[in-house]
Parts: structure tokens; sequence; C-alpha cells
């Protein structure tokens, strides 16, 4: 088990937690006590403090989460050694991910650059791909006019342009329209001039712009979408970048606004938030009269940052990239073979991790502007002009790992050295939380310390994972298996689904919609809200149910009972309730009812296996459950008299020594059915299975051994032994009998009398095989029925009559 402990939700929890912030300039103080510790004030300001007081706050507050956790994963009754337990901030891990991230570098498949990056502006981080969610927000097109040259298509010069973003009209490089529009056509190549700030920028043709959106031709800016990226990149243009890392427009207005004028209306909009911005600019549209009409609402899909509050900018920063196949096909083709040869469950899963390696845009953005992380690794040499070398990063060597550059001096310098001119400076970024979890397999394994439990495990059988997070764990994991050991990380992925709220939502603290598991064990028990969960095919999103949990805590409390009745009665010679019942067939079940109910059960122990090979746990419960509610209902009510024997005075069931052979059939057929089923049920209820296993054998049933066919069949297949010569024939049995049953029951239900009451006759007609049936199941009919006259006649469909006796 692992915990995924660093990452800005974990930082943020921090902040607000202990009522603090991080400010890395400040020096480090011994002994720091933060002001609060749980619920701050909402009028408290935060206190600064240094980064390594942070990072102690992080890990105080992550350990005391993670021992919460551990508490939660016992209870709910997970499989995990907790002797193996690991954190991704560890040590160890941190290890890990510096030597593998080292490793990506020597080898080319790590690289920094400068380039426009999707940015959050309240966690002021740079985020990647994987981590964008589209949200539907309100917004307005604006229709703004550029000023055009004399003799364009628009006898006022005027070509107007929509955009639901007027604030980056002063980080507008050009226009752009499709090439086949011939609106535009007379325009490419010529240049026009922006409103307020008279700027002159080029017309451009690009087969991205779309004709039938707004007005067909739009601004391309500093950047306002991944879109005017490409465009910037293909066109060769200029950056007037005028967003700052904090989300407001900053102070100095780009060189090219000259006008007295332009810089005026600039003005008006530094310092302001990007919404703010807009409310201005909008007014100096229409002050000066290039707003052509009122904005018209839209509701539209904007990017955020999957834990982001505000939209994300783009703004230009230096960064560090892993290559994933987003700009080379070649390695894009591998990683998608790297996905065909493993197992998917369900199947179809695959089809979404293909669609996200065909669909990357760009290479893997790995570092951030963050605190609680695994450092980047690296130093750069400060050159005469006071500027870092990032073209030549100065590594450590392995045996020094892990190291953290803020702190740590490379090799060959003093630490007086660092920032001064002829020094060092380190590389002040984390990676992004992926960057370690991409490595789990390794650092569970301990590949990074030579341990030959790596060289045992890897690559590992399985990973079980939620569907939402192919795009980021799964496909990252994948990309530094590739290049470390040229293969698959596991031979088997499991794919879970959501959580959903009663109007299938998705569940997230985001979204106020989460329920706390701890107020639900206590609620209902483990056991039921395991067997919930467990009734959800993998990879389908389910809706939480309590109602479903019921049903778990009823399946539960039925299962004891049933244990309670069967454990009643002895079943061997020794007097024992069957502890040292064996696994093997055996031939003192010899009733054909009891051999046809375990010829049935043999089928249930066979598709929950092979349901279970193939990671289909709800199949498997699904099949165990409805086997074990006909067996409570139909089989034991059936053959209950039978199982008694004869009664003593005490009411007590007869002694092993004094039953017949059918009553001893009865009896071990019970006992080998519970001993099977509960088994079956321990992976879904391994605490109630487990309670009631102790009652009977020794050990844990999470010791014993699976049940197998064999533990359920007859040695023979004597067809003188009746209806468990084949399957339809025990189907048949089974199912006439349960029928029978069924009317006889309904029949004192409706005339309102006690399930006990005598029965003067039961009269079935059937055609010949049914009637072979009904008559091997005659005598437990008889004795469940408490009937005195049974018969079978002829008939070409079933159909059964009950008389009642007289009532006296």
């Amino acid at each position: 088990m692992g915990w995924d402990d660093n990452g800005l939700p974990t930082e943020r929890r921090v902040q607000n937690y202990f009522g603090v912030t991080c400010d890395p300039s400040l020096a480090y103080v011994a002994g720091f006590q933060p002001p609060f510790r749980g619920d701050p004030p909402k009028d408290h300001k935060a206190v600064p403090v240094s980064r390594p007081n942070f990072i102690e706050l992080c890990d105080e507050l992550t350990a005391q989460d993670e021992k919460v956790f551990e508490d939660l994963f016992r209870r709910l009754g997970l499989s995990v050694d907790w002797s193996l337990l690991y954190t991704t901030i560890s040590e160890h891990a941190r290890r890990t991910s510096q030597r593998a991230f080292l490793d990506n570098l020597a080898r080319g498949e790590a690289y920094t650059q400068e380039a426009p990056t999707l940015w959050d502006v309240d966690f002021r981080t740079a985020v990647a791909q994987a981590e964008l969610e589209d949200r539907e927000r309100p917004g307005a097109y604006h229709a703004v006019a550029f000023h055009g040259p004399s003799g364009s298509a628009n006898p006022s010069g005027d070509v107007v342009i929509e955009t639901t973003r007027p604030e980056l009209i002063p980080a507008c490089v050009g226009l752009v329209a499709h090439p086949d529009d011939a609106r535009y056509q007379p325009l490419f190549g010529k240049t026009v001039r922006s409103p307020l700030f008279d700027v002159e920028v080029g017309v451009y043709p690009h087969p991205l712009a779309q004709p039938e959106k707004g007005t067909g031709i739009a601004m391309i800016c500093t950047f306002g979408d991944l879109t005017d990226v490409v465009w910037w990149r293909e066109f060769n243009l200029p950056t007037r970048a005028i967003i700052g890392r904090d989300g407001r427009i900053i102070a100095e207005p780009p060189a090219t606004i000259v006008g007295e004028t332009g810089r005026a209306h600039y003005a008006t909009l530094a310092g302001k938030s990007a919404k703010q911005a807009q409310t201005a600019i909008v007014e100096l549209l229409r002050t000066s009269g290039d707003l052509k009409g009122e904005p018209r609402t839209i509701t539209h899909p904007v990017k955020f940052y999957e834990k982001g509050d505000r939209p994300l900018e783009i703004v230009t920063s230096r960064q560090w990239y892993i290559r994933n196949g987003g700009r080379d096909e070649s390695l894009r083709n591998a990683l998608l073979a790297r996905g065909e040869e493993m197992v998917w469950h369900p199947d179809h899963m695959r089809h979404r991790y293909s669609n996200w390696v065909q669909g990357l845009n760009g290479d893997w953005l790995v570092s951030r502007q963050r605190y609680f992380g695994v450092p980047i690794p690296v130093w750069y040499r400060v050159d005469a002009d006071g500027q870092p070398d990032y073209d030549s990063p100065l590594v450590p060597s392995a045996d020094r790992l892990p190291i953290d550059p803020s702190t740590d001096v490379p090799d060959g310098f003093t630490a007086a050295q660092r920032n001064v001119t002829g020094g060092f400076v380190g590389d002040p970024d984390v990676m992004d939380t992926w960057a370690t979890s991409s490595l789990t397999p390794q650092i569970a394994s301990h590949w990074a310390d030579g341990d030959e439990l790596f060289a045992r495990v890897f690559p590992m059988d399985m990973r079980p994972q939620g569907h939402d997070i192919i795009r980021t764990w799964l496909f990252s994991t994948m990309v530094r298996s590739h290049f470390a050991h040229g293969g698959i990380p596991w031979k088997r992925a499991a794919l879970s689904g959501w959580i959903l709220d009663p109007d299938r939502k998705k569940m997230s603290k985001s979204k106020g919609n989460v329920v706390t598991p701890i107020d639900l064990f206590d609620k209902y028990g483990s056991d039921a809200v395991r067997y919930w969960a467990a009734s959800a095919r993998p990879g389908v999103d389910t809706a939480f149910s309590e109602d479903q949990m019921k049903v778990g805590g009823k399946l539960a409390t039925k299962l004891l009972n049933v244990t309670k009745f069967v454990l009643t009665f002895e079943c061997d010679e020794d007097g024992n309730a069957g502890t040292q019942l064996g696994t093997s067939a055996d031939e003192r079940i010899s009733q054909p009812l009891d051999r046809a109910m375990l010829a049935r059960l043999a089928a249930v122990v066979a598709d929950a296996t092979a349901a279970f090979d193939e990671l289909d746990y709800a199949r498997a419960l699904e099949r165990t459950e409805s086997f074990f509610w006909w067996f409570c209902d139909d089989y034991v009510e059936l053959v209950k008299t039978r199982a008694y024997g004869k009664v003593g005075a005490d009411g007590a069931p007869a002694k092993f020594a004094d039953c017949s052979p059918d009553e001893v059939s009865v009896r071990r057929a019970l006992h080998r059915a519970l001993s099977v089923v509960q088994r079956l049920f321990a992976p879904h209820m391994p605490f109630c299975t487990d309670e009631v296993w102790s009652w009977w054998q020794s050990g844990s049933v999470h010791r014993a051994t699976w049940p197998t066919n064999d533990a359920t069949k007859h040695p023979t297949n004597d067809s003188s032994l009746g209806t468990a010569s084949s399957d339809s024939d025990t189907e048949l049995l089974l199912d006439t009998a349960s029928a029978v049953l069924s009317e006889i029951r309904r029949t004192k239900t409706e005339a309102k009398v006690s399930q006990r009451a005598k029965v003067s006759a039961v009269i079935v007609s059937c055609d010949s095989a049914r009637s072979a049936a009904v008559r091997e199941a005659q005598s437990d009919l008889v004795k469940a029925g408490s009937v005195t006259e049974f018969s079978v006649i002829d008939g070409a469909e079933l159909s059964v009559s009950v008389t009642l006796a007289p009532a006296t």
C-alpha cells in the first residue's frame, strides 16, 4: 500500500489547517509552532513560513491523515501487507523518483525549455494536459471592429471579429481566417489595426480557423487558448504577454503600444484580474464605438485545472518535460503498442487509453512551481551575466540521492557560491505528483535500491485503479516503464468506475455531495458497504445506494443464521459439526435432492471462479448470492425436517448414530454447501464469513483453500443415483421441487394461515420427466409442507393443486 501524499491538494489542506503560507525567501525557524491546528477563523491572515518549515507541517499533517486512512482501510478489510507501506514523499520514493528522472535526462527523454504553458493563477503553477477539465461557464461574444485597409471588402474598412476575451486585445498579434473563406481571402497578407491601442497586426489563413464560428475571423493573442499557441508558433509571431502569473494584467504595456491614447487605455486595465479587465475594456470599446452591438451571452466550455477554482491562463515559463509521444509519432506508436500488450478489464477501456495517446498535442510537463514535492534534482551554473546556464544542468551522483537543490550543493562548489556569478543556482521546482506516482511499481519493488524483489515481481501482475486516471496514472506509468525497462509495468489493468450521487453526478468534495465512509461502516457494517461496492460492474459508474447496503446487511445476517442452523446437526460418527469435513467427494451424500443441490453449487463454483479469474467480482457475487438465497429459501426449507431426524423429547436433533442414510446424506450435504458458500462469500464479506467459519473450522476462512467442483460432487456418475447424473436432470429436479414448495407456501399465505398448517392433499400434474423429479423430492415436500396425501398425475404443463386441511 502506498500513500500519494505530495501535491497541490496537500499544500492547500496544510495552508487551511495551520493558517500558514509558504514563502521560500524566508529562513528556517527551528521549533516553529503554527498559529492554528485546525479551523483558523475566516478573517485570519495566513502567516508566511519558510519552505523547510512548510514541508515539516506537510509531513506532520499527512502522517495524521494517513493514519486515519489506514484505520479506515483496515476497517474496510483491504488485503494489504501493511509492513510494505510506502509514501510518495518518503526518502525511498524521492530517491527512486530522482534517479528515474536523471535516467530520463541522460537518455534524452527529459528536457527543459521556455514556452507557453497552461497556468493556474491561484496555485501559481504550470499544469499538464492530463490535468485539464472543461467546465461549462457563462460568457459572451463581443463583436469588435479592427480597422482595416482601404479597399477592403467592408466599405468602412473595418474587420469585425467576435471574441469571448476582449481583454486580450492588447495581446493581439494577428487575425486568422480559413483559407477557403471567400469573405477574408482579400485580406490575407494585409494588415489591420487594433481598436483602442492602434497596433498593426497581420491577417493570416489557417485551416484551424472555423468559418461558422462568430464572424469567421478570429484574433491570435498571446495567449488566449492552445490554438493561439499553434498559430503563434506556425506563423512565427511575436509574443505580447499581458497576463501575469497572478492572473492580473501586468503593469507594463507591450512595446508595440506607443500612442498616448493606447497607453492610457492600457493603464486602465493594468493590475486588474482578467474578469475585471474584461468589464473595463468593454466600456472602453463601447465608448470608442468599436463595440458593435451589445455582447451576446453564451454558455461555453472553459479550461480549468482539475483542482482549480479559476480558468487557466497561458503564460510563458521555463518548465521540464518528459517525452510522451505528443510530438513524436514513432514514440506514440510504440506506446500504443504497449497498450495492446496488456489485458484490460473491462476490455473496452483499452480504447480510452489509445484515444488519449492519439490525442496528445505535446510532451508531458512534469515540473511544478510548488513546495511539497520531489525536487527537480539539478543545479545550473550562473554565467558572467548572472544568468543560469539551462543548457548544461549540473546533476548529482546516484549515491547522493535524494537531494534538494535549494539546500544541497553540487559537487565542486561551496554553499557560498549559491546565487552568485560564477557559482550555481538550484532548480526551484518540484516534480508533478504523477512523475512519482508513475513509478509506484519501481517504488514498491525497491528498484532504485537494487533489491532482488524487483527482479521477482516486475512486471507486476495487475494495476487496480479508476477509469478517470487512465490518462494520468496508467499512461504515465506506461511511459516510464517503456523508457526504463523496455516493456509494460503490469500484465493486467483492472478499472473501476465512479461513485455517483442519486442524481447520477460524480461524487467529489468540490461539489459537496460526498458521503463519509466511516459513518456508513457505523450504520451498516463494513461487509454491507463492501457488498454494495462489489455489486458494481468493473469499469461501470454506480450510484450511491444505502438500500443496497441494507441488502448487504440482511445477507450477512442470513449467513449467520443459516450457519447456526446447519451447525446444530452432527454430521459424523464423532459427533462433529463438520469440523473434519474434507474437500473430496463424499459417498454418503446419496439422496438425489442433496446431490442435485451440490451439483448446482458446483456450477456456481465454476462460474464464480471464472468470474474472479476475469476480475469480474460483481458477477462472482451475483452468482453466489443467487444460489445462497435459493439454498436458504428453498433447499433448507425442503430438507430441514429430514435433517432433524427423529427429534428427542427435548426437541434436539437426532444423534448422528441414530440417523438413516437419507438423514446422513442431507446433513453432510448441508455442511458441505455451508463450507463452500462461506468461502465463496469471503472475498466480498470478509468479516462475517471469518466469524462464522471460526464457529466450526480452525484458522481463518481467508487462509482456507478456494472451493473446487470436486468438493461438491458425488464420486460416481452412476445414473441409478438419480437426477445428479446430468446438469439438465439436476436443474429439473431442483426447479420442480422449488415450484411445488412455492405453490404450497403461496396457498397458505393467501389463506393467512401458518406455514406449519396442515395440508390435506397436494396433486401435481406434469409430464413424465417432471414426474420422476417430483417423486425424488416427494418425501421432503411432504414433510416441508405438512402434507397428508401427495399424488402425481400426467399433464402437459406443471400445475399444483393444494388443499388445506380444515382448521381445528
